[in-house]
């Protein structure tokens, strides 16, 4: 995986086998605002509803957040012709991954999140991938080690997900309804990651 140049917020995208992720542009935004209409997908992000004007402030942002990273999901089954970096590519969109890096104690700690929003794309392993991809991504441009998911309870499919790729529970609230898992980064790890990955990053 090549080095991303610093200050390469939202110039950069992450391409694997089968999933391009893209920065959350402004073409984005409508579908995205489409996606936020499903009161399932409001409930497992933990999300409010939000106006189509709202949508377009809170992508401005999250591009101007120097503590958080958003990528667009692109299946690349679903490009139509050639993919262009720097293009936003909305046909292809299946979802979204995020990077929060927002413990001021531990800034190698970073907590990510996953949405695969179309249901005809689930179960065709995009999620792992992304999050493999997200993660590798981290540790080589970020310097994280530690990572941190926090779902809801109900939420069986992404809790598997997350238990697959080796996070352990260290909390569950009953009161939030959620369980925190963290996955610890060894240098070991990250070699594998990175050899497993063999993401390209391209730049603008």
């Amino acid at each position: 995986m090549a080095a991303a140049a610093a200050g390469s917020k939202g110039s950069v995208s992450l391409e694997g086998k089968n999933v391009i992720l893209v920065p959350y542009m402004e073409h984005h935004v409508p579908k995205y605002h489409q996606w936020m209409q499903n009161p399932t997908l409001l409930q497992a992000t933990a999300s409010e509803p939000l106006s189509l004007q709202q949508e377009y402030q809170m992508q401005l942002s999250w591009s101007l957040d120097s503590n958080k990273e958003t990528f667009i999901i692109l299946d690349k089954d679903l490009i139509v012709g050639t993919f262009s970096h720097g293009q936003p590519h909305p046909e292809a969109m299946v979802g979204d991954v995020n990077i929060f890096m927002n413990d001021t104690d531990n800034p190698q700690l970073a907590e990510i999140e996953i949405m695969i929003a179309e249901q005809m794309s689930r179960g065709k392993g995009l999620g792992k991938e992304s999050v493999l991809i997200m993660m590798a991504f981290a540790i080589e441009k970020l310097g994280i080690n530690i990572f941190q998911v926090k779902i809801g309870e109900s939420n069986v499919e992404s809790l598997s997900l997350f238990k697959k790729l080796g996070f352990v529970q260290t909390s569950h609230s009953n009161i939030f309804k959620e369980v925190t898992l963290e996955l610890q980064i060894t240098q070991p790890k990250s070699e594998e990651m990175l050899g497993l990955i063999g993401t390209v990053i391209k730049h603008t």
